[in-house]
């Protein structure tokens, strides 16, 4: 059974802190095996990305099968349904079209000195996309790190996907073919960062790493983090649902469950202000668990990690809510958008009753790739400008340096670097001999 907490308890303060302090991530001390690795691959390049292949994901493997041949990635995509097809370039347009209108426009403009200023982004070369495989190889999520990337101008993208036991997932192979990815190569783990991060004889290093991974990959991509650029380090997944007692308790129960399905460390939460309402959500929670699929990781979820908290009123669950800053809001209410305006911490917000969890990952538009872990607190969603670099740019004409230069003299001999002062002294100089002259 869930937790059954109520802020007019006594003890809810103290049962609430605990909740946010749960520590959810299985993340064995892996650091030690994982930096080993990334020195071994450093070292011996694809050899070691071949051997830790055999030994970790049973598959034989040489420089020349690294990666998909596009023979080989025609004939798995060949085995997709027109049906599944449809739904994954469905979800590709409406993917690339919202993330179309995020990229920022470069900007240069003169002030009242006579300088000019202005900034300007440029796509990253080449990026690296991760994306799990066995049972958590979701096509979907290539589709979210892969187009970002494109509409971004990323010039290479490649992807690193695991084939345990030689298993390939035709979906995966096709949602990198429409999202326009090079190269997908069949390794994993964390020799697959390693080599992306550093590069091998085969493997050409990249300057960005995205996608979610096991212990080892979230270790991994902390540890080359410098060298390249990382988007995050996802933890479990985790939904909040905000819901009044105009809502069907069972739509709410698989709400909460889509994210429970995912892992037994997935978290879920109910807030809502009718406790009624929240024993029932519970009762469906617990039928529907009767027949779910994936029923032992949701049932082991909900029963470690879920709660339903009763609030004295929708304000009060707003606020609790920012202290949670979940990955994934639903606001299951009459007025979704006026709670929405008093949510300042959320991955992603899903308004209204008709608008689940499961549209975003899926179809709605936006990335699906989300902070967990409360760091929504100060993190965001991937996105076009994760694949954006700024460059600030300055131009200063010989009246605007005139006007301004003096300044910056003056704070570079208070920091004692002369050198910095004597550049624009020199400058001032020159200026005042020609204005002389």
């Amino acid at each position: 059974m869930p937790q059954f907490l109520s802020t007019r308890d006594a003890g809810f303060a103290s049962a609430f802190e605990a909740l946010l302090g749960a520590k959810r991530e299985d993340a064995p001390d892996v650091d030690d095996a994982v930096a080993a690795i990334i020195a071994d691959v450093r070292a011996r390049g694809d050899a070691a990305v071949i051997e830790y292949t055999a030994k970790f994901d049973r598959l034989d493997l040489s420089p020349e099968s690294l990666a998909f041949a596009p023979e080989e990635i025609a004939a798995e995509v060949a085995k997709v349904s027109p049906e599944d097809r449809a739904a994954l370039t469905l979800a590709a347009d409406r993917i690339r079209a919202y993330h179309a209108r995020q990229m920022p426009e470069d900007a240069m403009w003169q002030e009242a000195s006579g300088a000019q200023l202005g900034w300007r982004f440029t796509p990253v070369s080449a990026a690296g996309l991760y994306v799990p495989g066995g049972l958590a190889s979701y096509p979907s999520s290539v589709l979210m790190n892969a187009i970002p990337a494109r509409v971004a101008g990323v010039e290479r993208l490649v992807i690193a996907c695991p084939t345990p036991g030689g298993v390939v997932n035709p979906l995966v192979l096709l949602a990198a073919q429409i999202a326009g990815v090079d190269t997908v190569y069949r390794i994993g783990g964390a020799q697959a960062i390693a080599a992306l991060a550093y590069g091998t004889e085969t493997i050409r290093p990249v300057d960005k790493i995205t996608g979610p991974g096991n212990a080892y990959v979230a270790a991994a991509k902390r540890r080359v983090f410098g060298k390249v650029g990382i988007d995050m380090i996802a933890g479990p997944s985790e939904i909040l649902v905000i819901a009044d007692r105009d809502n069907s308790p069972d739509w709410i129960a698989l709400d909460l469950l889509s994210q429970a399905e995912h892992d037994a460390s997935a978290q879920s939460i109910l807030l809502t202000d009718d406790a009624d309402f929240g024993r029932k959500v519970a009762a469906a929670v617990a039928a529907r668990l009767e027949t779910l699929e994936r029923r032992a990781i949701a049932g082991a979820s909900w029963r470690d990690y879920g709660a339903v908290i009763v609030t004295r009123d929708l304000n009060e669950a707003a606020a609790l809510s920012n202290r949670v800053a979940p990955e994934h809001l639903e606001l299951c209410v009459a007025d979704p958008e006026a709670l929405a305006a008093k949510i300042t911490h959320a991955g992603a917000i899903f308004l209204g009753a008709y608008t689940p969890e499961a549209i975003g990952d899926y179809v709605g538009g936006p990335n699906h790739v989300l902070p967990t872990a409360r760091s929504a607190r100060f993190s965001s969603g991937l996105s076009v400008l994760d694949f954006l670099k700024r460059t600030t740019l300055a131009k200063m004409t010989p009246a605007a340096l005139a006007r301004i230069g003096p300044a910056a003299e003056r704070l570079a001999i208070s920091e004692s670097l002369e050198a910095h002062g004597l550049s624009v002294r020199a400058r001032l100089d020159a200026l005042n001999e020609r204005g002389r002259g």
